[in-house]
C-alpha cells in the first residue's frame, strides 16, 4: 500500500512572516577582552536568560532551528555567583520575534576594559524586556528592526561578557517549503518516500526539492 503525504499550502494573504535565511552580523557592541564567541544564525529566537548585577554576567539563547529547539552555551558568568540576578525572557515563538537589542557599555572599574552594562530587549509585539544591569553608565549603543528580526548573537566573554554582537535577517512571506522543514524528516521519508524506495531515493536529502 501507497501512502501519500499532502500538504496544502496557505493562501497568499494567510502566510505568516518567517526570517530569511540570509543573515548578516552587526556588531559587537563592548570590550576586547575575553575569548570570541559565535552562536551562529538560526530561525528565530525562543528565550533569553541574562544574569546581570551592574553589568552583564553571562547571556544564553534559546533558538529555532526549524521547529525544534536548540539551546545555545552560556556566555559569561566566571566570576562567581554571589549577588548576581537572573531573568528568563521568554518569546511566544512563532507569533513572537526579537527585533531589536537596547545596551550600554564601559569599564566597570576605573581604566578597566569595557564590558556589556545593560541590554534590553525588545520584540515584534511591541513588549520591552529590561533594562538588565547598569542603564545609566558607558556608551549607549542600540539596532532596531523594520522589516526583519534577530536571529542570532556572537560576542566575547570571561568573567563577565564583555561585547554582544547581532546576526539579523530580514522577514519573508512563509513558504510551503518552510512548512514542510518544521515537520519531522523522519514523517517526510517515511509518507514520501516509504520503506521500499530505491537506493537513490533513499539517499536524497530530506526537503532536498526546496533548494532546486
Amino acid at each position: 500500500m501507497v501512502v501519500r503525504f499532502y500538504l496544502q499550502q496557505p493562501a497568499h494573504n494567510q502566510r505568516k512572516m518567517v526570517a530569511s535565511s540570509r543573515a548578516i552580523k552587526v556588531g559587537p557592541w563592548g570590550g576586547a577582552a575575553g575569548s570570541p564567541w559565535d552562536d551562529g544564525a538560526h530561525r528565530g529566537v525562543r528565550s533569553i536568560t541574562v544574569t546581570y548585577r551592574q553589568y552583564l554576567e553571562s547571556l544564553t539563547v534559546e533558538y529555532d532551528m526549524n521547529g525544534r529547539a536548540v539551546l545555545g552555551e552560556k556566555h559569561g558568568a566566571g566570576g562567581g555567583t554571589r549577588g548576581i540576578h537572573e531573568d528568563k525572557i521568554k518569546l511566544n515563538y512563532p507569533y513572537e520575534s526579537l527585533t531589536g537589542v537596547v545596551g550600554r557599555y564601559g569599564p566597570v572599574t576605573d581604566g578597566g576594559s569595557p564590558v556589556v552594562r545593560s541590554l534590553t530587549f525588545r520584540t515584534s509585539r511591541g513588549t520591552v524586556h529590561g533594562p538588565f544591569g547598569d542603564a545609566t553608565g558607558g556608551v549607549p549603543f542600540e539596532y532596531l528592526m523594520e522589516g526583519g528580526v534577530v536571529v542570532g548573537f556572537s560576542g566575547r566573554s570571561g568573567w563577565h561578557l564583555d561585547a554582544v554582537g547581532l546576526h539579523v535577517a530580514a522577514l519573508r512571506k512563509e513558504t510551503l517549503c518552510d512548512v514542510v522543514q518544521e515537520r519531522s524528516a523522519t514523517a517526510y521519508r517515511s509518507f514520501v518516500y516509504g520503506s521500499g524506495g530505491s537506493a537513490a531515493q533513499q539517499s536524497r536529502k530530506p526537503f532536498e526539492w526546496c533548494y532546486r
